[in-house]
């Protein structure tokens, strides 16, 4: 026996509570509106091309555009109607309420990033300030086909996580129509002559945009185990 008396055992450790998955914050919802209505702004500007109006079109590809009317209509109306859509496919609540929806939508981006990946490949090698900037903008279509492809495989074969890092880094270049435009904008307003500020656009805008989505996407991941081979 102990001297001393008995001693009590000491408390059992209370196991540590999970941490809650972070509700949507007020500055994650912002970030969506601003995405949606520039991708809105952009697309209902762009669409006047759709009008094949000579006058619509930019004086410098004005030749070209007519010369090349079939691809030129691929290309504005794919990005048109894929940056419409694409900011409604991130939603958890519209995927979660209207499933049925959220899948027609994604079937119609799907052609449409094709759509408009394809005319802006036909299109590039007859672009402005050559070679720099039809690199940059050929470039641009074949990820923004192969992204978009990868969102279709994933979700096919039910890998819902890869199929919402594809999605992301899909839009992300899809959303270089709106980037680019600011980024020309910007430059010109600055001082910097036309050339200097499309050609480093057509490589700058959909880099920056990748950018983001990478950030975006790994904040995802700490918030969830890590999605192998993505």
């Amino acid at each position: 026996m102990n001297p001393s008396g008995p001693t009590a055992a000491p408390p059992a450790p209370r196991p540590r509570a999970r941490p809650a998955t972070p509700a949507p914050t007020a500055l994650r919802r912002a970030g969506w509106i601003t995405v949606t209505v520039l991708a809105t702004a952009i697309s209902l500007l762009s669409a006047r091309y759709l009008t094949l109006d000579p006058d619509t079109f930019l004086p410098e590809q004005r030749a070209t555009y007519l010369a090349h009317l079939a691809p030129l209509t691929l290309h504005v109306g794919g990005a048109v109607v894929a940056l419409l859509l694409g900011p409604w496919q991130f939603p958890p609540r519209f995927r979660s309420r209207y499933p049925a929806v959220h899948r027609l939508i994604g079937r119609i981006y799907l052609v449409s990033t094709l759509a408009t990946a394809s005319g802006g490949l036909w299109l590039a090698p007859n672009g402005l300030f050559g070679p720099i900037a039809p690199l940059g903008f050929g470039a641009l279509g074949l990820l923004v086909a192969a992204t978009s492809v990868a969102a279709y495989v994933t979700i096919r074969r039910g890998a819902v996580a890869r199929h919402q890092v594809w999605m992301i880094r899909s839009y992300a270049l899809i959303f270089t129509g709106v980037t680019f435009r600011l980024w020309i904008s910007g430059f010109s307003a600055a001082g910097v002559p036309f050339g200097q500020a499309y050609e480093s656009g057509a490589w700058a805008a959909w880099l920056l945009d990748l950018l983001v989505a990478e950030l975006v996407i790994a904040r995802l991941r700490d918030r969830r185990p890590p999605v192998a081979n993505s």
